[in-house]
């Protein structure tokens, strides 16, 4: 089946994105969409292993530079965005622009205004549909040290985490026709069928 629909699933660290993002491409796959992921940060590209480093502390940069480095890893994807829109294909993104908004603007400062000004500079795909699977600092950092020992500069500091979580709230005010929070706390069963639902009522 085709059908063209740009699906973007946001959260703070330990959310559930990727897992969710692939749970949900399964889902669709079975009702015979065509369906491709693209996740940010991409840290199999060149600016994504800069992000990487970054986030890990072998790296510094202002939240400009911050917010300039994540928002160009998605201008890199533009056309092939598009391009799998206009071949109409269900492209779901695993986190998108709203983070960078969130992380950068609301959390370090970036101004919103400038943050919005590129989005619309860049022309950025506009998605369809923005599910932020919303849980709490507290069960983002238990979640994280359950994943790995490590965490990153981010996913270590609930203060950050609480003025991320926060920002994406303002977001979801923001774009409210396009929005849709729901709880990242339950099952990771539940949230999924939440999601499906979601979807499929927008699909059909």
């Amino acid at each position: 089946m085709k059908q063209s629909f740009f699906c973007v699933l946001e959260g703070i660290d330990g959310a559930g994105t990727e897992t969710q993002s692939k749970l949900l491409k399964e889902f669709l796959e079975k009702k015979n969409f065509e369906v491709e992921i693209v996740k940010y940060p991409d840290y199999s590209g060149p600016i994504g292993q800069i992000i990487h480093k970054f986030l890990h502390k072998e790296l510094e940069f202002s939240p400009a530079v911050q917010f300039s480095l994540y928002a160009t890893d998605m201008v890199k994807d533009r056309e092939r965005i598009l391009d799998m829109i206009k071949n109409k294909k269900v492209v779901i993104a695993d986190r998108y622009i709203y983070s960078t908004l969130s992380y950068q603007s609301f959390a370090k400062g970036f101004k919103l205004e400038n943050g919005l000004k590129f989005i619309k500079i860049f022309d950025l795909p506009k998605p369809n549909l923005v599910i932020f699977l919303d849980i709490s600092p507290e069960t983002s950092m238990k979640r994280k040290y359950k994943e790995k020992k490590d965490l990153d500069r981010h996913e270590a500091d609930a203060k950050f985490l609480k003025k991320v979580r926060e920002g994406y709230m303002k977001l979801a005010k923001i774009f409210a026709k396009r929005w849709v929070v729901i709880d990242g706390e339950k099952a990771i069963e539940d949230v999924a069928k939440n999601i499906q639902e979601i979807v499929i009522s927008k699909l059909k």
